[in-house]
C-alpha cells in the first residue's frame, strides 16, 4: 500500500496494483442511483470487481436495481477507516440479467458471500437461492482513488 514513512502511508492515489488489492477486500460498496422522483438513492451492497467493472446482485424487488434498470447512471463509493482508503466510481449500469433463478448471478453471489463471510459464506445464501435476483454490471467511466492520512505523518 503506497510509499510508507514509518507506519504511515504517504497520502495519494492508489497504484493499479493497490486498487486491485483493495477491491478484493471486504469493504462494502455504496451504490447511488436516481429514484423515480429524481432524488439520489444510496444503499450498501456487496460487489464483485472483475472484467474491469463491478458486478452487483440485487433481489427482485430491490429499489436500487429497479432504478438502475430505468436510469443507468450510477456512482459507487467503497471506503475504509481508519486507514483512509477510498475508491469513487462514476459509471453506467448494464443489466446483465433481469430477475431470475439460477442465472450467472448465482456464482457471483457465492463468490461475494465467500469473500465477505468466509469459506462458509455460501451457506448464508442457500435458503434464498430460489428468490429471483438481478445481475447488474457497473462499467466505470471514471475511477478516483485515495489512500493515507496526512495526520499520521506528523
Amino acid at each position: 500500500m503506497g510509499k510508507a514513512i514509518g507506519d504511515a502511508v504517504v497520502p495519494g492515489p492508489m497504484t493499479k496494483g493497490e486498487l486491485i488489492s483493495f477491491l478484493g477486500g471486504d469493504a462494502i460498496c455504496r451504490v447511488s442511483c436516481i429514484d423515480n422522483q429524481g432524488w439520489p438513492h444510496t444503499v450498501p451492497v456487496w460487489y464483485q470487481y472483475q472484467d474491469e467493472g463491478f458486478y452487483l446482485v440485487g433481489r427482485e424487488k430491490s429499489n436500487w436495481a429497479i432504478f438502475l434498470s430505468i436510469n443507468p447512471k450510477a456512482y459507487i463509493c467503497i471506503d475504509t477507516l481508519p486507514d483512509i482508503q477510498k475508491v469513487l466510481v462514476q459509471g453506467t449500469a448494464q443489466i446483465i440479467e433481469s430477475p431470475n433463478v439460477g442465472g450467472k448471478w448465482v456464482q457471483i453471489a457465492r463468490d461475494m458471500a465467500t469473500r465477505y463471510l468466509g469459506k462458509d459464506g455460501p451457506v448464508y445464501l442457500e435458503p434464498t437461492m430460489n428468490d429471483p435476483r438481478w445481475l447488474i454490471f457497473i462499467k466505470p467511466i471514471k475511477i478516483q482513488t485515495w489512500q493515507g492520512n496526512y495526520s499520521k505523518l506528523q
